[in-house]
């Protein structure tokens, strides 16, 4: 029942993925159909075929497209939304990992220093909250937010001095898919992709937490143990995203909610739902952010989107009783 239910909403997230593909590989300043997106692709396409020498990998397709349709998509459209895909998928990952270790998805630390940084921030934190081998959820959210805080003062530092290279380090800071490349998705698809099968390896364990920290235990969880791989494993996902795109925030508080709603808690329908529609989101929110007279980075869509939908959370759910 749960497979057929994960394969479900994952073929349905899937199709809507390569929908928003589709779309946004069509839409900027050069206009380009979705049909003809979709051409380019076919034509890229290699399937198993029987040759003389054996299985060969062949084209099947040879649809006729212009050179400067083709170049547009493959090498300036295709990468930044596959880098995108891949960022989102990793943050709702994350985002719905941090449900059960943080009861919110506060992005501690992860602007100071890409993906080293975010990890230092991350085990910085464990640490300071950890007392006695035991570490209380609602210290850790504290002691995140303190972090955050004590890290923001040390940015704000760093680009007094920044110089020429200020702009560039807003920027940044902003959260932008501007400057893709297949390097950047190549750096972080091997990443995210191992650690999303780790993260769904403890599937039930999530489930189990679900019940509160003293029935996980009774029931054989090792709990201290789970926090330390779920929030390592979570701080790594997150820094590889943010080391390829810079800061693009509340896509771990968004995606992971709604499709919680409807999906329901299960983590182990919710974490690869979460992860895809994570992808779809993020491809359709830096399609907007490109689509306007200026481009904006696409960090900024996503906090205004976001911002909203945490003040509604803090409104409607229980965050005040930590």
């Amino acid at each position: 029942m749960v497979l057929r239910r994960t394969l479900a909403w994952s073929v349905v997230l899937c199709g809507l993925l390569v929908a928003v593909v589709l779309a946004s590989a069509a839409i900027g300043y050069a206009a380009i159909s979705p049909l003809e997106v979709a051409y380019v692709l076919l034509n890229r396409l290699r399937l198993p075929a029987v040759g003389s020498g054996g299985f060969v990998w062949a084209r099947p397709f040879t649809f006729e497209v212009p050179t400067s349709t083709e170049l547009i998509v493959r090498q300036i459209r295709l990468p930044r939304i596959a880098l995108g895909a891949i960022v989102g998928f990793a943050l709702a990952l994350a985002g719905a990992v941090a449900f059960i270790v943080l009861p919110l998805s506060v992005p501690f630390g992860r602007p100071a220093f890409a993906f080293g940084g975010a990890l230092v921030a991350a085990f910085l934190v464990y640490a300071i909250a950890t007392e006695s081998g035991h570490t209380p959820v609602a210290t850790l959210l504290l002691a995140g937010i303190a972090l955050q805080t004590f890290l923001g003062a040390v940015i704000s530092f760093l680009l007094l001095g920044a110089g020429d290279n200020l702009e560039t380090a807003v920027y940044w800071l902003m959260g932008h898919l501007h400057d893709s490349t297949w390097g950047r998705v190549r750096l972080a698809l091997p990443i995210v992709v191992v650690l999303f099968v780790v993260l769904l390896a403890y599937a039930r364990d999530l489930n189990v937490l679900l019940l509160g920290e003293e029935d996980a235990h009774t029931l054989g969880i090792e709990v201290e143990r789970t926090k330390r791989v779920l929030l390592a494993t979570s701080s790594i996902v997150t820094a590889a995203a943010v080391a390829v795109s810079g800061v693009i925030g509340f896509v771990g508080l968004i995606v992971p909610h709604m499709m919680r709603l409807v999906v329901g808690p299960d983590h182990r329908i919710l974490l690869p739902t979460s992860a895809l529609a994570g992808a779809v989101f993020l491809v359709a929110t830096d399609t907007i952010a490109r689509s306007g007279p200026a481009e904006i980075p696409v960090g900024i869509v996503t906090a205004a989107l976001g911002a909203p939908f945490f003040l509604y959370l803090l409104r409607k759910r229980e965050v005040h009783a930590l």
